[in-house]
């Protein structure tokens, strides 16, 4: 029970990754505040202390209002997790629109910015806290044809490191995850227009991991509960890398 009593919100928790996060929390006792666009997306984690919250992650009066919700009830903000991402097709840049490109850094990046932002006002006075931003092994191992996904990783990592020096004198940590190919149904978009997502699943991003296969949504929670936990109480501005080696 390393997280009893801590309140901690979770974006993207409908997702695969953000569901095991999610239950993760639960099992160590803290309150959990989930946020998706699609609040039946969250309907398998009921539980007592658990909030699911139907939000736009880019929308900053929709966020203020789970953060102040939510300290409402419990008094606190401990823990921000930073689950929510969209992937990119493996697609030449010649053939990448800006749209595509700023949709990528809004999702990935800007909504960092918009929900650390929000933690930062309530953790600071409390002089204690701790923001897991996920990313990807991608930001230190690129694959071609996912440029634009991989500058929003990279920017997601650089913009924790800089919250992490920036927060350290009030007591707030901010740490990255690096995540390998993950089990999870966003694997898939990351195939190429035409080709078969089953063979890329297995020949690319299988065979990629040197620990010999794709890691698992509870591979990622437990790294980030321990980020989170008072375990991990002088850790910050590092990255963890949850990836079976690719990052070697």
């Amino acid at each position: 029970m390393r997280m009893k009593g801590k309140t901690v919100i979770v974006t993207g928790a409908g997702g695969g990754m953000g569901q095991a996060i999610s239950r993760k929390l639960l099992e160590e006792g803290a309150t959990v505040a989930g946020i998706d666009l699609n609040e039946d997306s969250m309907a398998g984690l009921l539980h007592d202390r658990f909030t699911a919250f139907a939000a736009d992650i880019l929308d900053e009066e929709a966020v203020a209002g789970v953060f102040r919700d939510m300290h409402g009830k419990t008094g606190r903000i401990d823990g921000l997790v930073c689950a929510a991402g969209i992937a990119q097709a493996a697609t030449p840049i010649t053939d990448v629109s800006l749209d595509q490109w700023h949709r990528l850094m809004n999702i990935n990046a800007t909504s960092l910015f918009i929900l650390s932002k929000e933690a930062a006002g309530y953790m600071k006075p409390a002089g204690t806290g701790s923001i897991v931003t996920i990313a990807s092994v991608s930001a230190a191992r690129p694959r071609p044809g996912l440029q634009s996904y991989i500058a929003s990783k990279g920017a997601a990592e650089s913009f924790t490191r800089g919250l992490a020096i920036e927060l350290a004198e009030h007591g707030v940590r901010a740490n990255t995850v690096h995540p390998g190919p993950a089990d999870t149904g966003m694997l898939s978009q990351f195939t190429a227009a035409g080709a078969d997502s089953d063979q890329t699943r297995k020949e690319i991003f299988e065979s990629s991991v040197p620990l010999g296969r794709l890691i698992q949504p509870d591979d990622i929670a437990g790294g980030v509960v321990y980020l989170l936990s008072d375990d991990a109480s002088m850790v910050t501005g590092t990255t963890l890398h949850i990836d079976g080696g690719r990052g070697l």
